[in-house]
Order: C-alpha cells, then sequence, then structure tokens
C-alpha cells in the first residue's frame, strides 16, 4: 500500500497548460502554489505586487476561458501564486513540484537547478513536456531529485480531456511511479497511461504526426483550412474542434517545437519528412500569431461592422484573415445525415471528389503510422 499523500502542490509556469493543470487540482481540493518569471517593463525591475503581474494576469484569464478549468470559481481560493525569484523557496512546503515551463532544455535545466536548492527530500518533481526527453532533464540533479522526477504529461484542457501520460527514466523509483499512476486515476479523474521516454511519447507522436501529415495533405491538394476543418472533426468521429482549432488550443508553437522534435531524434523514421515545418507555419509562429494564447493563430475573433462577434480563418498562402466559407463538396452533404460513423467514413472513402481524395489518404497514413509506432514500442525500439 503506497503511504505517500498529496498536501500541496506547487506548478511552475502560468501559461496556458501551467494555470490550467494549478486549477484542476485546486479543483479536487489540493492547494496550489503557481509561480512565473517576474514582470519587468522596458527591462527595469519591477518591485511590490506588480512583480507577479504575468502569473496574476494567467490565471485570471484561465478562470474566464471557456470551457471552465474549474467546477467552482471558489476553488480558485486554494492557488496562490508567486514568481520564481522570490517565491521560489515556497516549494520547500510542497508534496509535489510540477514544472509546465517554455518547451526548451536549457530553460527546463535552469528552472529544475532552482527546484533542486528548495525542494524538500522525497518530494515529486515532474514535467509536463510535451515531447523532451525525459532524461535530458536529468543531468547534474542529485539522486533524491533522480529517484524522484519523471515525466506527467497532461493534455489541454486538463479538467476534461482524460488522458494522462506517466514517463519514468530507468533512475525513476518504483515507488513513485506507481502513486502517480494511481493518484493520477483516482484523485485526479485520469486515464494513466504509462509511457517510454521516445520523442513526443504516445499520444504526441501519434497525433502531431496526425496533424503534420493534414498541412502536408492540404497543401498538396489544394485544400482550404475551412474545408479540412469539415472533414477532420464529427464527419469522422473527432471532436468539433477538428484539426486547426486544435492547434489554437494547444498552441502552434508547442506543436512545431514537438514536431519539430520528432524529426531531429528520429532520423530513421519512414514518416520523418511528414514531421518537417512548412515554410508558412513558420511564418505564423515568426508573426506570434500562435492560437488562443495570443489571441490569434489559424482563427481570429473580431467584432464586425455590426457590433457581433465573428470568427476569421486564416488564408496560409496569402496570410489575411476572411471570413469563414462553408465546404461546397457533394460528398460531405451526402455523408453528413449518416449516424453510423463506418458507412459515413466508407461514403468519405469511395466519393470521386477532393474529399474521398483526401479521407481516403489521411486515414490509410495515420493507421499505418500508429501500427508501426505501436509494433516498435511493443518491440522497445527507440524509433
Amino acid at each position: 500500500m503506497n503511504k505517500r499523500t498529496i498536501k500541496k502542490v506547487a506548478v511552475l509556469g502560468s501559461g496556458v497548460m501551467g494555470s490550467r493543470i494549478a486549477c484542476h487540482f485546486a479543483g479536487v481540493g489540493i492547494p496550489v502554489i503557481l509561480l512565473d518569471i517576474p514582470y519587468s517593463k522596458d527591462g527595469e525591475t519591477i518591485t511590490g505586487k506588480a512583480r507577479n503581474k504575468i502569473v496574476n494576469d494567467s490565471l485570471t484569464a484561465a478562470l474566464k476561458s471557456n470551457p471552465s478549468p474549474v467546477y467552482t470559481k471558489e476553488v480558485a481560493k486554494l492557488i496562490s501564486t508567486g514568481n520564481f525569484d522570490d517565491d521560489m523557496k515556497d516549494i520547500a512546503s510542497c508534496d509535489w513540484v510540477i514544472e509546465v515551463v517554455i518547451e526548451r532544455l536549457d530553460i527546463k535545466k535552469q528552472v529544475f537547478e532552482k527546484v533542486e536548492q528548495f525542494r524538500k527530500p522525497g518530494s515529486l518533481i515532474t514535467s509536463n513536456t510535451s515531447g523532451i526527453p525525459i532524461h535530458l532533464m536529468m543531468e547534474e540533479r542529485s539522486e533524491d531529485f533522480r529517484k524522484h522526477f519523471c515525466g506527467t504529461h497532461f493534455f489541454n484542457p486538463p479538467r476534461y480531456l482524460r488522458l494522462l501520460e506517466i514517463i519514468p527514466t530507468p533512475d525513476t523509483d518504483p515507488e513513485v511511479i506507481d502513486f502517480l499512476m494511481q493518484y493520477g486515476d483516482l484523485t485526479l479523474g485520469k486515464t494513466t497511461v504509462l509511457c517510454k521516454d521516445t520523442p513526443a511519447f504516445i499520444a504526441n507522436r501519434i497525433g502531431v504526426f496526425s496533424i503534420m501529415s493534414i498541412f502536408s495533405l492540404m497543401d498538396k491538394q489544394g485544400l482550404t483550412i475551412d474545408e479540412i476543418e469539415a472533414l477532420t472533426g464529427p464527419m469522422i468521429g473527432r471532436p468539433k474542434s477538428a484539426t486547426f482549432r486544435t492547434a489554437d488550443v494547444v498552441g502552434i508553437d508547442t506543436l512545431v517545437k514537438v514536431a519539430q522534435g520528432v524529426h531531429d531524434n528520429c532520423p530513421e523514421d519512414e514518416a520523418k519528412d511528414i514531421f518537417k515545418i512548412p515554410s508558412w507555419l513558420n511564418t505564423i509562429v515568426e508573426n506570434k500569431w500562435l492560437g488562443d494564447k495570443t489571441g490569434q493563430g489559424f482563427f481570429k475573433k473580431i467584432k464586425n461592422e455590426q457590433g457581433k462577434s465573428e470568427i476569421l480563418t486564416l488564408d496560409t498562402e496569402t496570410k489575411e484573415y476572411k471570413p469563414r466559407v462553408k465546404p461546397k463538396l457533394a460528398s460531405l452533404d451526402t455523408a453528413k445525415p449518416v449516424d453510423d460513423l463506418h458507412t459515413k467514413i466508407k461514403m468519405l472513402n469511395s466519393s470521386p471528389d477532393k474529399a474521398g481524395e483526401f479521407t481516403d489518404t489521411f486515414i490509410m497514413d495515420y493507421f499505418l503510422t500508429s501500427a508501426i509506432a505501436y509494433l516498435k514500442s511493443a518491440m522497445n525500439f527507440t524509433e
């Protein structure tokens, strides 16, 4: 029987994921310390309460987001905020420290160096990285740190998405793995999955392949974002967020970093070329159109001349936002009223228009890559 208890948690990084992970823990009654970098203006050090502007603004935005990350607004009282410079010492009172900073190994290592100065021995330390190899983060860390360290990859939005990947290293204590598998299931309400420390783990390895292959097919077949959304949402048994809306929620910068990581770390992978970042996608990141976190990505919400909210779609060729256009594809109109998903997909696959060409190619590539990834995992290959 595992006697470890979690009475308080520290979440390091208050971005889209960090703030919502903090909310999820508060939602199950666990007090949380949420920390981020101190606020500065024009390079000058800010004093007083304003130093916590970044973390406070992030938490406020999370609590106002839809769907809500909390069951009731009252649980937000369980979350206290601070910054890495002034308040990292407070993690000494925490039983679990979760790192959720930017997807850069050098920055994560800097954060863990500070964590090691203040954490109490035996406390859990985990990373929510989307794809950086977990073992690389342990370098220069103490034996106690390494024993209690692993990956815990939540998915956005963490209150609603059930999956939680647990990614141990060779040094992770088996007791820690057992505890997290059980705690994620019974306390956090997750479906916990034990993963090998391979590039992008399980879900992102397959999920990011799915998105990147769709980007490739869109370019090759001359499809628009609005057409792709209609073809990759409920029409094939997926959520309404389909492909591009999902990317906006996740963060386009995160998507690109994970894809680049797979491309760089899997030189012999059969699908390596799919993970190459198209030039138009690089331009979007350079423009900082990163999705919900920046207010625009593949979609942008505006007020039209009548004062009503309107969602515009990005034209990836011109880089301009235009009114959404309902796809005019006969096969979509024919298949949409059909309730049986198997029949619906079969109808799309066999249709002679571009919807059929896209669906047939995408589904074949998706399942083939998933099968290969499963076989490699089962046979303990690294790619």
